[in-house]
């Protein structure tokens, strides 16, 4: 196996202290819009929901706008990408009164995939020690990664003594030799370089980056969910993107690019529009099942060309019609992607759908048709003082940013740590250093 470059993995934080209050900023960077927020995480008691959030949540900035320069969740125009993202950071900070010097990001683009990894070491004592664990995890992290990826995550799975698996939590479980499944995902490394530069070009630090399905998930998942298996699918613009979760862990994440955007090229073609009208039409009656009355409701569709020529009505039916193919070859997609990864049989009994498109009317049911029959909308679960607006699945993404300080401990990158210690620095600014050299 080759030896792994420290900038092949992306920036990653370390986790916030159960008994630490502070603030933090996040950005998601969509092909549609961006986002940023700006929360304070303070610890809270053990409640009997959301069981693994160690701290509340209370909004006190946001600001969205238009993306520009980004398109299938990846930078094509720096310049562009860096102005619509200063807007988005100067709008929450001005709300919440308060500057940022770095954020958590999110990564929707750049062909997210998905590798396990297992390892075993020998115990040199009958029960799991804390020094056996890192061992473990040490001795999984040695795996090649292919050329061109970077890793997001590399996150336990869980645990076998003795090769009987199923074992969550090894500490003190007597033994002869300890087993891991690590969970790694990666993305493009030129799609990460590019989202970093970015960031840094708009003088703000990059916590960590963290794959969009994976921030979705740990929104709007219940406790109950992710035990018993789901699978999340956050509709974007430009990307479509899941996440797989079984026994509480993240188990398996992909993502294809075909998204939102797509249905509105084909409305906008399909009824010789503009595309701004095609997304408005799409956004206020597209919808992916046929009702009684779509034959008889008429629509106004604006021309594409000046403004002499006259608006036609055409039925709503006609635009059902345009929205659904596109919208059905996205599920299936999903549907053939879920099969080949072999996590299709658990988890495909309970979907959660998120996302910009996830609000097109009867998508719930034609994906209950195609991938299973329990299907709900997912919304932000457990964040206070978020404006009305933003609490539904559209900022899924964001919201579930402000969670993931407090998940961000049960990464392993120790052997990363490691040979960046052995530079001149293994902070932020050294780990940038790493990035920028080995990429210009």
């Amino acid at each position: 196996m080759r030896p792994r470059a420290p900038f092949e993995i992306a920036p990653k934080m370390r986790p916030l202290p159960p008994r630490r209050t502070g603030v933090v900023g996040v950005l998601e960077v969509g092909t549609s819009k961006i986002v940023c927020m700006i929360a304070r995480l303070k610890p809270r008691e053990a409640t009997s929901s959301l069981r693994r959030r160690t701290h509340s949540v209370d909004v006190l900035g946001i600001g969205h706008t238009s993306a520009h320069g980004i398109k299938g969740g990846t930078v094509i125009d720096m310049e562009r990408a860096e102005h619509a993202i200063r807007r988005a950071v100067d709008a929450a900070e001005r709300m919440a009164g308060a500057q940022i010097a770095s954020v958590i990001v999110s990564l929707a683009g750049g062909r997210l995939a998905s590798e396990h990894f297992n390892a075993e070491v020998d115990l040199p004592e009958p029960a799991v020690a804390e020094g056996d664990i890192r061992r473990v995890l040490d001795a999984a992290s040695t795996f090649a990664v292919g050329e061109g990826r970077t890793i997001l995550h590399a996150l336990p799975v869980g645990y076998a003594l003795d090769g009987a698996g199923g074992i969550g939590e090894p500490r003190g479980m007597l033994g002869r030799r300890l087993g891991v499944d690590l969970h790694v995902v990666t993305a493009e490394a030129a799609a990460v370089r590019n989202l970093l530069l970015c960031i840094e070009r708009c003088h703000l630090g990059v916590e960590a980056m963290v794959a969009a399905p994976y921030a979705a998930a740990l929104s709007t998942l219940a406790d109950d969910e992710s035990e018993l298996g789901v699978t999340l699918i956050d509709f974007g613009a430009g990307t479509t993107t899941v996440a797989v979760v079984e026994n509480g862990h993240c188990v398996h994440v992909d993502g294809i690019a075909i998204g939102g955007q797509h249905v509105t090229n084909d409305v906008a073609r399909g009824l010789s529009t503009r595309l701004a009208d095609a997304e408005r039409l799409k956004s206020l009656h597209g919808g992916v099942m046929a009702m009684g009355a779509d034959e008889r409701e008429m629509l106004t569709v604006p021309s594409i060309s000046d403004d002499h020529d006259l608006p036609r009505a055409i039925p709503k039916a006609r635009l059902v019609r345009i929205v659904r193919p596109r919208v059905e070859e996205i599920v299936e997609l999903v549907r053939d992607r879920l099969h080949a990864s072999g996590h299709a049989a658990g988890a495909g009994r309970r979907i959660v759908l998120t996302g910009g498109a996830a609000q097109l009317t009867g998508l719930a049911e034609l994906v209950g048709n195609i991938l299973g029959p329990q299907v709900r909308i997912g919304r932000p679960l457990g964040i206070s003082k978020l404006p009305e607006a933003t609490r539904g699945a559209p900022f899924a993404v964001a919201t579930g940013l402000l969670v993931y300080p407090q998940v961000a401990g049960l990464e392993h990158f120790e052997a990363r740590r490691r040979r960046l210690s052995q530079g001149d620095g293994s902070g932020y600014f050294s780990r940038v250093g790493h990035w920028l050299r080995e990429a210009f």
